[in-house]
């Protein structure tokens, strides 16, 4: 996978570290595209803009990314990761109770987001997503089993449902569109296959045993893309829909059948 579409995963679909706390037992796709690593960056610094006097600069505001995290890559600086999810670094500094010079080591992970309850001035209130109560097409269950782990607002590790069933099992898309994303390289999600929709909604299917669709394919609603795998030691699938890259609730667009 090239370094244009995981910047895009990250910052668009935000899917490269919500998850991370699962453990995934799948094996590589059959199709296993790999993933890069982004460049090396260092640690940089803000220079002050110069302003009138008379006409002073508006403060500029973090927006916090609720229930997101990143990881730290080889070389990253504090700087550069704030600039790449459009944060400041003072703010990012503060969330993770860092303090100068701001080092940081390759795997660690830093929360996009203040802590609960904290007290920080330039943060913003969450963002409510904005979802329609329809997307405007039909949908359709990816899994057959039953659902265990139910989506939770704002909570890191259930940004989606998860739906039991057998190793192997096929696991179809929900709806037609596109694949823009299959590989193993979201830290989290195991083998892991994205499809678009639209500009605006997207799908995404985690630790699966095998991924049996690459990046480009188009594909239709209740067309086998992987077979399913373990999450936790147990077999399930998990299971995100997100609308302009913010997840939702899956169960308020597929159909009433559980």
């Amino acid at each position: 996978m090239n370094v244009k579409l995981l910047t895009a995963i990250a910052l668009a679909l935000t899917l490269s570290s919500c998850a991370s706390v699962y453990n995934s037992e799948g094996t590589n796709g059959t199709r296993n595209t790999g993933a890069s690593t982004r460049p090396s960056t260092g640690t940089g610094t803000v220079s002050q803009p110069v302003t009138s006097s008379t006409a002073p600069a508006p403060e500029r505001k973090s927006v916090p990314l609720w229930g997101q995290y990143y990881t730290v890559k080889k070389s990253e600086g504090l700087y550069r990761i704030a600039v790449n999810h459009g944060l400041l670094m003072t703010d990012l500094a503060v969330w993770n109770g860092l303090s100068e010079p701001y080092s940081l080591n390759p795997g660690q992970r830093l929360r996009l987001f203040p802590p609960t309850g904290a007290q920080n001035s330039t943060a913003s209130t969450p963002i409510n997503t904005g979802a329609p109560a329809s997307s405007g097409f039909a949908w359709a269950w990816p899994a057959s089993g039953n659902i265990v782990s139910w989506f939770q607002p704002g909570e890191p590790t259930k940004q989606g449902i998860g739906i039991s069933g057998r190793v192997g099992e096929p696991i179809k898309a929900a709806a037609d569109g596109v694949v823009v994303y299959s590989g193993n390289g979201l830290v989290g999600y195991g083998e892991l296959v994205i499809i678009k929709h639209n500009d605006q909604w997207l799908s995404a299917y985690g630790h699966n045993r095998n991924r049996l669709v690459k990046e480009n394919d188009r594909v239709t609603r209740g067309q086998t893309i992987a077979e399913m795998g373990t999450s936790n030691g147990q077999p399930q699938l998990h299971f995100e829909i997100r609308y302009n890259g913010k997840p939702v609730d899956p169960r308020t667009y597929l159909p009433a059948q559980r």
